[in-house]
């Protein structure tokens, strides 16, 4: 009897581990550059001590960002699936309102460290990052109105899901202005609690 063939690699397990290790460098890199953002400035860090931080080279960070500030925004955008996998586990929170009030309160305690913060902060107070902050929003949008239509699949209520994710998200920005106004004494959640109350008063 032949021996059986060596069984070959699962080229999945091996994209897999490369991606993990994509996203272990790409982190590092963020977190690298964040340090320096928050220590040095934005405006003073440079690229060439980005990378010297992160243990790479100038040519390894742009195959990972176009630029220092795709950092900022990347590291306040990455919440879109936290947030879309949220609002699918609170889907017994009652109606489609409720049900994104509840998720974006359990993920509140996410965004309460220092470094969120501050980084926040940095990102409002640039007029250029500011604009480009605003396309996450709409992105947490989307997701929002996707994972609504995964709960609530009939396509007659589409129209009043995605008017839900719209007017959620806006709650969401304002709790977030005013916490970063307060410098985050307060927990977020409880700005968000206040949010979507006055949001339902008014409706």
């Amino acid at each position: 009897m032949r021996d059986p063939q060596p069984r070959q690699d699962d080229p999945q397990k091996r994209e897999g581990l490369r991606e993990r290790k994509r996203r272990e460098t790409s982190q590092r890199i963020s977190d690298a550059a964040l340090e320096l953002f928050l220590n040095r400035g934005f405006d003073a860090t440079t690229l060439d001590e980005i990378a010297e931080a992160a243990g790479i080279s100038r040519r390894t960070f742009f195959y990972y960002f176009a630029s220092k500030d795709d950092i900022l925004t990347a590291y306040l955008g990455r919440r879109t699936d936290e947030l879309m996998a949220a609002v699918r586990e609170n889907s017994s929170a009652g109606e489609p309102i409720d049900v994104v009030c509840n998720a974006l309160i359990k993920l509140a305690s996410k965004f309460g460290d220092r470094k969120t913060i501050a980084t926040a902060g940095l990102v409002s107070g640039s007029e250029f990052l500011g604009i480009r902050n605003q396309g996450r929003y709409l992105t947490f949008e989307q997701g929002v109105a996707d994972a609504l239509f995964e709960l609530w699949p009939k396509k007659e209520r589409r129209d009043s899901l995605r008017l839900v994710a719209m007017v959620s998200i806006g709650a969401l920005r304002l709790a977030v202005d005013s916490w970063l106004e307060h410098g985050g004494k307060r927990p977020l959640a409880k700005y968000i609690e206040e949010a979507f109350r006055n949001l339902k008063a008014e409706i």
